[in-house]
């Protein structure tokens, strides 16, 4: 990856590639996120006036791990099913009940993994997929680092539950990682601004322990010419020492990630999403790792040479080199 041949043994960052997307509710596409980020990742430069040079860290390409391209196809086949049924019946239900069954073997399968990196002392790197894809490596990082907390980008809460019935839905990340990660002990949400009733309830309901950036307050901060790197900074140190960073790319604006699955207007310019990780990167907490979700190639070049993937790959090496520390 990024040109690139480290070796395992030696790389800080394990790169996965998870090309799952069954829960996806509007438009599909995310599966072939992790491929074409990859192709993406050979054009960016490795030296980076923001970040300097996070590739001396060493970054390894691990791939897809076995079983999660046929448990994609399976779900895939099974939420086709139940939306193009008219009714609800018997037989929507118990595939909604086979699809849920197939999240739980992928949570499992990324719990693995990114448990066999944590015990290994590397920062894994989940590349989805769509947004149900890091769950298992959530819950892998709260069980090695309790008290851990999460830094959010994104344009939607996730607190939904059980999204259209599906229990591990994209919609739902957030909210299964507040009901079934006590190991989880703060969430810091960032470009929040497509919410329903609910999610803000849940957020209200959780004591503090869900905080949430609204894309309008930071856009007004912006207009009223306010210190961003010191409103970032301040939230960022509400949150534990240790953290995982999860970025759904849809938390951009959308002419960032033009065929992302739910573009949202407004979002955080690339500037602004530079700020955020350099406020992180000053703070002396510890990323212990990192997913970047969402990310879905056009069909209009081939793959690896769209936008999307261009931004994904150089978000991506943004996000390692915070990790780290770089500044």
């Amino acid at each position: 990856m990024y040109g690139l041949d480290d070796d395992a043994k030696s790389a800080r960052f394990h790169v996965y590639s998870v090309p799952f997307e069954a829960t996806t509710s509007f438009r599909q596409g995310t599966a072939r996120g992790p491929d074409a980020v990859f192709r993406a990742s050979h054009q960016v430069e490795l030296f980076d006036l923001e970040f300097g040079r996070p590739y001396e860290s060493g970054i390894a390409w691990i791939g897809t791990p076995e079983g999660v391209e046929d448990l994609n196809r399976r779900a895939c086949e099974l939420t086709r099913s139940i939306r193009a049924a008219s009714d609800a019946n018997n037989a929507i239900e118990e595939a909604t009940g086979r699809v849920n069954e197939i999240g739980g073997e992928l949570n499992a399968l990324v719990k693995s993994v990114t448990h066999l990196a944590l015990e290994s002392d590397k920062i894994p790197v989940i590349l989805g997929g769509d947004h149900s894809v890091p769950f298992g490596a959530w819950s892998a990082a709260a069980d090695a680092h309790p008290g851990l907390g999460l830094l959010h980008f994104d344009a939607h809460a996730d607190l939904r539950a059980a999204y259209e019935g599906f229990t591990w839905s994209h919609a739902s990340a957030i909210h299964n990682a507040l009901r079934e990660l006590d190991g989880i002990e703060r969430i810091l949400q960032v470009g929040i601004r497509d919410i329903c009733d609910e999610e803000l309830s849940r957020i209200a309901s959780a004591e503090g322990r869900v905080q949430t950036v609204f894309d309008h307050d930071w856009a007004r901060a912006k207009l009223e010419h306010r210190d961003l790197f010191a409103l970032a900074a301040r939230h960022i140190a509400t949150l534990p020492d240790k953290l995982w960073i999860t970025f759904d790319v849809d938390g951009l604006d959308r002419t960032l990630c033009p065929n992302t699955g739910t573009p949202v207007p407004g979002g955080l310019d690339w500037n602004d999403a530079a700020v955020w990780l350099q406020a992180l990167a000053r703070s002396g907490k510890r990323v212990i790792g990192i997913d970047l979700v969402e990310v879905a190639p056009g069909t209009y070049r081939p793959l690896g040479e769209g936008w999307d993937e261009i931004v994904g790959a150089r978000l991506l090496y943004r996000l390692m080199a915070c990790a780290m520390g770089k500044v």
